[in-house]
């Protein structure tokens, strides 16, 4: 088969290495197809690998033409983090096989799946027989066999890295006990809720963090009796004074004394709490409301593929049943019942003003989905850039959410692989996508927030929990109040981005909030904590119902191993309340800094087109549409803070036909509507046409101008996801 190519590199090209990043094994005259035409072009470079990742080097890789606009100084468009590899396959005689392990024949391409869906084709008939078992042994073994957890390239990062970390980083981290103190008093949850710090050392369980909240009357040492299990753990108060709370269940399998014991204690501490203001609960096993993580990982197993092209070929041949397949991964599915749920819960707390508890063997997993989605939703705060981050660190870091074990950066166990995390990323895609302006931040946020999972230089996501990360920290004892390691936050975004890059992470179309007038602020500063102090009122409550209902034999013999079933309704709530209150929201106008529920209804739920296709050129849009249009925004809004400085200054010249007013965006043609991840002047997007519709659309310039007949002509890809 004929390989076109471009010449061969003349001069060396060595990788560019970040500190503790040690080259391990190279290849040389390695081909990388340019696949998307099926044409077999190709260029001719480099493949090597090193303890954090495996890159391809040609001529341009010492060059900044033709790189991004959104440029990561970390990780360049030909390198691939090993955390990120997917899947590794060879082929032989044109035949297909996934390599693991050691190999006994060596193939003559190399195709790597990654995790953020792109696709590197490799052809290594040209090279060296001994560099071809070096760089494909090398590759299998540091990016698919089990390793350690000091093995990762975090540690070498750390150890060897500058300590250069953004101080201005506004995230709340929740470490501390001030952190805590200050959510409570935000949220006015300081009333009916305390941070304990029974957990300090750990003394309680790995599994908690340091500091967490819990109801009043709640005592510590009931907590360090059971380990923290069967105890309400505060997540959110809402602005009626009703909360969100979260509880991990007692085991499945106990003796009969042990469950007689924890049965008393539950019993005990329901009856303390059961007095107000804690009137009402609704509660909720999500175990059993909500999908498996088991189903959830099939889902997106199936989901994935529908985006990892090998060429356009396959891309056409998908095309003709894309609706049928993508129904049947059932992922987007999975995504509507997941928002359904929080709307569900978001009821409960903002309508019926009732406390919900939300239950899960270990409350590390759908309960971060869903407590999260649930503050989206109802906390402006949380739809700010620093807000969401805080809530990120809350929810899923602090909160104990496994993201070693559920992003498997350690290849040890698929058992424990779940893509929670992006389901989450996914959620608020879908709210961002349909409120652009009530979100501070970008869907280029979410997905560089998603590749970001498997960059091995932030301790953010690489960690099961706070105790994992503490113990780590130093590789010794606690009482080793200094080490080597540190650890990098993903939320310090000057390590990836530069200023002009960071830009694309902030929505330029975001409505903020308004300033009250000062003369009536006092007034509706009055009212609004009056509003916070009366959480429930009198008429609503009822002698015989508590925080927790006292006739609870039955919900606690679920709690102490059974499922408690599906979404606990009082009797005397209409059926369709939810649809009631659903459409109610949905027929007043958006108030941005409201309450802000998703539509699920229908063909509402959308594939997240920026992450999962921005590496298909056939998807991408001519001029690149409403990407494209914040994109100028951005330039415009930068370009008007260039004037006001030369105003402020008193510059006399001239502006108007300045070259570098608006720097990024120069020519409209480059764009896609993948931008900034994909710029048209790098692929060919020639569609699948008939040859006299072709014919028709061969111009470029006359196609640029025609973008809204392209996409009529595109595939049913694009009219599932536009």
């Amino acid at each position: 088969m004929e390989i076109q190519i471009k010449e061969p590199i003349e001069k060396e090209v060595n990788p560019r290495l970040l500190p503790g990043e040690l080259l391990l094994c190279e290849a040389s005259t390695v081909y990388k197809y340019i696949h998307e035409d099926g044409s077999n072009r190709g260029t001719c470079g480099k493949l090597v690998c090193t303890n954090f990742k495996i890159a391809f080097l040609d001529d341009d890789s010492a060059s900044d033409d033709n790189e991004p606009q959104l440029k990561n100084k970390i990780i360049g468009e030909n390198d691939i983090t090993l955390q990120c590899v997917d899947q590794i396959y060879g082929v032989y005689d044109e035949k297909k096989k996934l390599l693991t392990g050691q190999l006994r024949k060596y193939p003559e391409k190399l195709i790597i799946y990654c995790k953020d869906l792109r696709v590197f084709n490799f052809c290594l008939r040209f090279t060296k027989e001994e560099e071809v078992k070096r760089i494909v042994s090398g590759i299998i073994h540091h990016s698919q066999t089990p390793k350690l957890l000091k093995r990762l390239f975090l540690f070498s990062y750390a150890s060897a890295a500058p300590n250069n970390t953004d101080e201005r980083n506004q995230t709340v981290m929740f470490d501390t006990l001030e952190d805590w103190r200050n959510e409570l008093e935000r949220t006015k949850g300081n009333v009916q809720y305390k941070v304990v710090t029974t957990n300090e050392g750990y003394r309680i369980s790995e599994k908690l963090p340091l500091y967490f909240v819990v109801p009043i009357c709640v005592s510590e040492e009931t907590i360090l009796k059971y380990e923290g299990r069967g105890i309400p753990i505060w997540c959110w108060s809402c602005h009626n004074g009703a909360a969100l709370l979260k509880m991990s269940a007692f085991p499945k399998e106990q003796d009969d004394s042990t469950a007689q014991m924890q049965k008393a204690f539950l019993d005990g501490i329901y009856k303390t709490i059961s007095k107000p203001p804690y009137e009402l609960l609704k509660t909720d096993d999500l175990s059993s409301s909500l999908p498996s993580l088991q189903d959830i990982q099939t889902a997106y197993t199936r989901y994935k593929q529908l985006f990892l092209i090998d060429n356009s070929a396959d891309f056409w041949a998908t095309d003709v049943k894309w609706f049928s397949l993508l129904e049947s991964t059932n992922w987007l599915e999975i995504i509507r019942r997941v928002l359904k749920k929080a709307i569900e819960v978001v009821e409960c707390l903002e309508r019926q003003h009732t406390n919900v508890l939300l239950i899960e063997e270990s409350a590390t997993d759908l309960c971060c989905v869903i407590s999260s989605l649930v503050q989206v939703m109802m906390d402006s705060y949380s739809r700010t850039k620093s807000g969401f981050q805080s809530l990120i660190q809350k929810e899923w870091v602090i909160g104990g959410h496994g993201f070693l074990d559920r992003c498997n950066h350690l290849h040890q166990s698929d058992k424990e692989e779940a893509p929670v995390f992006l389901l989450l990323l996914d959620c608020v895609w879908q709210l961002v996508q349909q409120y652009p302006a009530a979100f501070e931040f970008t869907e280029t946020y979410l997905t560089v927030l998603s590749d970001s999972l498997y960059v091995p230089i932030f301790s953010t996501f690489f960690f099961n929990s706070q105790h994992q990360k503490d113990t780590n920290t130093t590789g010794e004892s606690l009482e080793t109040q200094s080490g080597p390691f540190r650890f990098l936050t993903v939320w310090d975004w000057s390590v990836q981005f530069d200023p002009k890059a960071q830009a694309f992470l902030n929505n330029p179309l975001y409505a903020e909030k308004p300033k009250p007038d000062k003369s009536q602020r006092k007034t509706a500063r009055f009212k609004h904590q009056r509003q916070l102090s009366c959480p429930l009122t009198q008429t609503k409550s009822s002698p015989k119902r508590g925080f927790f209902r006292e006739e609870t034999d039955h919900l606690i013999k679920n709690i102490l191993g059974k499922r408690i079933g599906k979404f606990i309704n009082s009797s005397d709530e209409p059926p369709n309340s939810f649809r009631e209150f659903y459409d109610s929201w949905h027929s007043k106008p958006v108030d941005y800094h409201g309450l802000l529920l998703p539509r699920i209804d229908g063909p509402e739920i959308r594939v997240w087109a920026q992450r999962y296709l921005r590496w298909i050129p056939e998807v991408q849009l001519h001029g690149g549409g409403t990407i494209a249009t914040a994109a100028r925004i951005l330039d415009l809004m930068e370009e008007v803070e260039r004037l006001q400085v030369k105003m402020d200054e008193e510059h006399s010249q001239a502006v108007s036909g300045n070259i570098h007013a608006v720097p990024m965006l120069r020519n409209s043609a480059r764009l896609s509507s993948l931008f900034p991840f994909a710029l048209i002047h790098r692929q060919s997007v020639k569609p699948a046409l008939p040859t006299s519709t072709w014919k028709d659309l061969e111009d470029e310039d006359d196609l640029v101008k025609r973008d809204d007949e392209f996409v009529d002509l595109s595939s049913d890809m694009l009219k599932c996801i536009y």
